[in-house]
């Protein structure tokens, strides 16, 4: 572990704490092929093997994969030099805490072989990334749609509090808020794991439902709507009063749209309670209490002030948590990512202690 100079902790203790809540490694499959078991190693080099080992998504209207173009490592990708990582984010900005969000766009084939990708990829985050820095976080990748491999991965590190949340797909089979899913939400309420939903960038656009988009820019600008269903069906399939310590985070899919989603939840409550038997509370009530956001793609409205606004007027200027999005091209430095009309208690909520309230239990265990 690397000693902190007593003049860099004198600071840390005098500014803002900033913990980031989005960040990408990226693994390639020389990564993952030694942590494989047969069959499944062989199947996963066949697949891979046409390949370059660019680590870039065949995504036509990404330029450059979609990563900044100073990112790149030494032998691999940007995301996959935890050298370089350590440079551009962690000691350019002196992040506190930054938690590893490592994106399976396409997972297919048999519940097993997911569930072995999904091993093999959460055992390179321990040994490459969590073993070697004190100040990073993961997400568990699990086979989601497979509940009983996906509770058997949650309970393999459920005692180690470097994994701090569980990562839900955004392209699963059924509505989030299925039954089927219950045991997993079950198994992250009991270990004290997040539930965290990152649906961005996926090349198949399968959580859209509608088919690709023929723009990069169409994309970008609904990346809210996915969740926006994500958040509808867990509150009214009635999973938060089954599982009421579940906390849900949203990441990468922008803020505004939160207040406008309350009031129409709550006013077709109003309309038609009887149509969503399960709650025992206002729909707003539910996702004040049970989810929280980040900050990127933040939206930037002409006057500042209105996303402040928008913030208070949805009542989640305690669940908005500040994300990087590191190493993408639309990263957002910490230095610059909140204008500078935000009020200092606000700024200090959302660039380390919202966070540190969501992620409280496994950052402590």
């Amino acid at each position: 572990m690397t000693v902190t100079a007593p003049e860099t902790r004198k600071r840390r203790r005098a500014r803002t704490l900033l913990i980031d809540v989005d960040v990408h490694p990226t693994f390639l499959p020389r990564d993952i092929l030694p942590r494989l078991p047969e069959p499944w190693r062989t199947r996963y080099a066949n697949e891979t093997s046409g390949r370059a080992e660019r680590g870039i998504p065949e995504y036509p209207r990404w330029r450059g994969g979609g990563f900044r173009v100073d990112s790149a490592a030494p032998a691999g990708p940007p995301g996959s030099d935890i050298g370089v990582f350590r440079s551009q984010l962690l000691e350019e900005y002196d992040t506190d805490i930054a938690i590893l969000i490592p994106l399976t766009f396409v997972l297919g084939g048999p519940a097993e072989y997911k569930a072995a990708l999904c091993r093999a990829i959460n055992d390179w985050v321990a040994e490459e990334w969590l073993d070697r820095d004190p100040r990073l976080r993961a997400s568990l990748n699990v086979p989601f749609d497979s509940p009983d491999l996906a509770v058997a991965e949650i309970g393999r590190f459920a005692g180690d509090p470097r994994f701090v949340q569980v990562m839900i797909r955004g392209d699963t089979q059924s509505e989030w808020g299925d039954r089927k899913y219950w045991p997993v939400y079950d198994a992250c309420e009991k270990a004290g794991f997040v539930a965290m939903c990152h649906v961005g960038g996926d090349p198949g656009n399968r959580y859209r439902g509608t088919g690709a988009p023929s723009y990069y820019a169409e994309q970008h600008a609904w990346l809210h709507m996915p969740v926006e269903r994500l958040a509808m069906s867990l509150i009214c399939e009635g999973v938060f009063d089954r599982f009421p310590r579940l906390r849900v985070a949203l990441v990468e899919a922008c803020l505004t749209w939160s207040g406008p989603l309350q009031w129409a939840m709550d006013a077709a409550y109003e309309m038609a309670g009887n149509d969503a038997p399960f709650l025992r509370k206002r729909p707003s009530e539910y996702f004040q209490e049970h989810f929280w956001l980040s900050t990127q793609p933040i939206e930037e409205p002409g006057n500042p002030r209105h996303l402040i606004q928008s913030i208070e007027f949805a009542r989640m200027t305690d669940k908005v948590m500040f994300s990087s999005d590191y190493p993408h091209w639309d990263f957002d430095s910490p230095a610059k990512a909140l204008p500078a009309a935000v009020p200092a208690d606000m700024r200090s909520k959302i660039m380390g202690g919202n966070a540190a309230g969501l992620y409280e239990k496994r950052l402590r265990a």
